[in-house]
């Protein structure tokens, strides 16, 4: 086993560099790194406007280039078999685009071989990559998206309306279907040709059966507004148009997102905005500022992760032993008071008597509170908040809030509660069923079950805790794991759910606590880690990734520790190799553990590395030092 000198030193050490990590203000901030997509749709949006930015598009080309697979090709993950042919796509086209390649360089011949190898550009399969090739004019408008616009003027009694979706689908879709419903098309000079990559386009029957389901709801919904149809599509658009601009942050972007604030900026040049209105140029100058260097080259960040970070860090210090009361907690506390949200957003609409409260991803976001940053930010100022009276009403507010999104069915969504429509997952576009609606998961639940456990102080006497357990216990997978939705996958499920069991003091020999931790034994590797392959997320199972990692293999101990009284030798030879990862620097240190859209948009956690680590130290000390 680890000799106990190791532990402490590693925690000492870790505590020291966080301490002079943190900013003035408070706040930890480290890169959130998607895949290359933002980088590759900022190339196209810039070119777009004619914009000169030359040093940024060079540096973003080069970025999008350095990643290019000896095949030609581009991939999502380290361990991702051939290549993605979207991807490719993406960074062929916006490298094209940028300049800065030509089709006749070997490594675009490279990649266009491959791109013809899987059926050419019009196989692609994320609607994101359809829409941005569409309105360069190398990819016809796709039908799937084809939803009227006067879609968005149902009202919230319909069987369906726009607010059954998911709030990141709908920011999406706002942009998307005006663009969709004006066939915008914008190219110039810069503009790439793909028709030399175009081949006829595979059809899928089924998915077609199941979206007519939905738009024979949507029509049937259509009929009964009292319009006639050209002034009804006249109000559709404007309310798209007013549904983007209400939910601009003070930063300029679209719900803090790169992704839909791109989208944003292209839908109002369809509208007719000129290039540089003032909406757009903030727009601009927001995504500006979530751009990041990552040696020497430049990555736009979906959304930066500073609450998030700042949050997690600042609990896990104190789970390592540094005292509410050290300076750089009462900085971090104080950070996470002035980032709680005090605005009604679009999740009001689902709860009865909505009380704001949460706190979101990143620190400009305002409106778009999330159930994981909100408990992460409680865990934080917990300590604070039994010390200081003015802090209690932050904390009231907090946990309001949570209890207020706890779903019918028992679980915890993301977002928004009561987003469940499973027919809105029946949209043709690759990752609807995860992006469309945002249920109860696994993760989420079993996230918020510890933080009521651990830190509020509750447990499954109090019935809704009870039905969150209920709820975990009635959607664990039959090997005994669970699927997490925002993590690499079912190793961060299986974490998230038993330890948030044990937290409200289910018992360690329960059936169903005992056939998680048999599969996590089950999976552990030969060095004495864990590691998930972000392929899980795609074929809805487990699959091995053939190496360990720091954030997959702390999850893993840090459930094992929850449920063994004693430590079992699966824990020590663990913690002798979590010890021994917290001091490389390959790529299974930077493998993406955050997941977004299966298949195609996957996290690297450039903080993941400390935070995980770190906690899982500080409980095997807690738990096992003395005995």
């Amino acid at each position: 086993m680890p000799v106990w000198s190791e532990v402490n030193e590693e925690i000492r050490r870790m505590r020291v560099r966080l301490e002079q990590w943190q900013q003035q203000d408070g706040s930890w901030r480290f890169c959130f790194e998607n895949s290359l997509l933002t980088d590759a749709y900022m190339i196209v949006v810039l070119r777009t406007l004619e914009d000169p930015q030359e040093e940024l598009i060079k540096r973003l080309h080069d970025r999008i280039a350095a990643e290019q697979e000896l095949s030609g090709a581009w991939k999502v993950y380290h361990d991702e078999a051939d290549g993605n042919l979207d991807a490719t796509v993406n960074a062929y086209f916006a490298l094209l685009y940028s300049g800065y390649s030509k089709k006749t360089d070997e490594t675009m011949m490279k990649a266009a071989r491959f791109i013809s190898s899987k059926g050419g550009v019009k196989q692609v399969k994320t609607l994101l990559t359809k829409v941005f090739l569409a309105t360069a004019g190398q990819y016809p408008w796709p039908s799937s998206m084809m939803i009227p616009l006067e879609f968005l003027l149902l009202p919230s009694t319909s069987p369906i309306n726009f607010f059954d979706f998911s709030g990141f689908a709908r920011v999406h879709f706002a942009p998307i279907l005006i663009m969709a419903d004006l066939k915008f098309v914008k190219t110039n000079a810069a503009t790439p040709d793909l028709s030399d990559l175009t081949q006829p386009v595979r059809k899928n029957s089924e998915s077609s059966r199941g979206f007519q389901e939905l738009l024979n709801e949507v029509h049937s919904g259509i009929k009964q507004l009292t319009s006639l149809p050209q002034q009804l599509h006249k109000r559709a658009v404007r309310y798209a148009q007013t549904y983007m601009l209400e939910r601009i942050e003070a930063d300029g972007t679209l719900y803090s997102y790169s992704t839909c604030t791109l989208l944003m900026i292209l839908s109002l040049l369809a509208l007719g905005y000129d290039k540089n209105h003032p909406t757009i140029t903030a727009a601009l100058k927001g995504l500006y500022s979530m751009l990041w260097n990552i040696d020497g080259r430049v990555h736009l960040q979906n959304s930066p992760s500073t609450v998030w970070d700042t949050a997690l860090l600042a609990a896990a210090l104190q789970q390592a032993g540094t005292s509410p009361e050290h300076p750089s907690i009462a900085k971090a506390v104080r950070y996470l008071r002035s980032m709680q949200q005090s605005k009604l957003g679009d999740w009001s609409l689902h709860v009865a008597h909505p009380v704001p409260g949460g706190w979101g991803f990143s620190e400009s976001n305002t409106i778009n509170p999330d159930v994981d940053d909100t408990t992460a930010a409680l865990r934080a100022i917990h300590a604070t908040t039994q010390r200081n009276p003015e802090y209690q009403d932050a904390w009231n507010r907090g946990l309001n809030w949570i209890l207020s999104m706890q779903n019918k069915d028992g679980g915890w969504p993301a977002f928004e509660r009561g987003v469940t429509n499973k027919l809105l997952t029946l949209v043709p576009v690759d990752g609807a069923s995860a992006a469309a609606i945002d249920p109860s998961t696994a993760d989420l639940t079993g996230r918020t079950l510890e933080f009521l456990g651990a830190t509020a102080g509750l447990d499954v006497h109090q019935t809704f805790v009870r039905r969150g357990a209920d709820w975990l216990f009635s959607n664990q997978e039959a090997d005994g794991s669970w699927y997490g939705r925002w993590g690499i996958c079912y190793i961060y499920g299986t974490w998230a759910a038993l330890t948030g069991l044990i937290a409200v003091r289910t018992k360690p020999d329960h059936p169903a606590v005992q056939k998680a931790v048999d599969w996590l034994l089950s999976i552990q590797n030969e060095d004495g880690g864990w590691g998930e392959s972000c392929a899980s997320d795609s074929v809805k199972h487990y699959v091995p990734l053939g190496a360990s990692t720091p954030s997959q293999t702390a999850w893993a101990l840090d459930a094992l520790i929850a449920v063994c009284e004693v430590p079992v030798p699966a824990i020590h030879k663990g913690m002798r190799q979590l010890l021994q990862l917290m001091h490389k620097d390959d790529w299974t240190t930077q493998y993406p553990t955050g997941a977004g859209l299966p298949g195609s948009f996957y996290s690297h956690y450039h903080s993941y590395r400390y935070i995980w680590p770190l906690i899982t130290l500080s409980n095997y000390k807690k738990k096992y030092e003395n005995l």
